[in-house]
């Protein structure tokens, strides 16, 4: 049976802490429901009602289009291992690209990768945890570094020029491309 509770508790960021993958899902009155799996060591919880994760360059930015039209955000955390649970944090998120004022206090929580483009920052509304019985049982072989090796490889100018052409969702929504190229840590 599903419970729910008003912030995370110790016992739900120490589930959190153990997750190599989780998943966001995001939406806006119209047009497409985003749902994206993100890897590596980049969701950190900041507080009882608060998290955050780094997010780098992909294919596209609906979070952070969905997340200027509309705020609401859910993230999914899946224990592959034992004991069976799902947790969802539910709230509302807001991108932090690194001109904004907020960038440096939240990039201090994480060891910042090549192509990293903004930091969606959430408060948490609610959490609910559920059994995950039918979840099966896996274990993380390697991080896939593909992504981290593709943006490390590129060319500063090139691939602000590509960003900056960005400026919108796949439903046509605006986003805010980010301003630089970071290398990483």
């Amino acid at each position: 049976m599903a419970k729910f509770t008003d912030c995370i508790l110790p016992e739900h960021e120490a589930m959190i802490g153990q997750q190599s993958v989780f998943f966001v899902a995001t939406a806006a009155a119209e047009g497409r429901i985003n749902l994206s799996p993100k890897g590596y060591d980049c969701f950190r919880v900041l507080g009882p009602n608060r998290v955050a994760y780094l997010d780098l360059a992909g294919s596209g930015n609906e979070t952070h289009a969905h997340l200027m039209a509309d705020g609401r955000i859910t993230i999914m955390m899946t224990n592959f291992q034992q004991p069976a649970l799902i947790l969802r944090l539910y709230g509302h998120g807001k991108p932090v690209l690194p001109a904004d004022p907020a960038w440096q206090e939240l990039a201090a929580h994480f060891t910042v990768l090549a192509g990293t483009r903004q930091i969606f920052d959430i408060a948490v509304d609610s959490v609910q945890t559920s059994c995950g019985w039918g979840v099966p049982l896996m274990t993380l072989e390697q991080e896939r570094q593909t992504l981290v090796k593709y943006h490390a490889q590129s060319d500063p100018a090139a691939w602000e020029a590509k960003m900056a052409a960005r400026t919108s969702s796949i439903d046509g929504l605006p986003v805010t491309p980010t301003d630089r190229y970071i290398s990483g840590a």
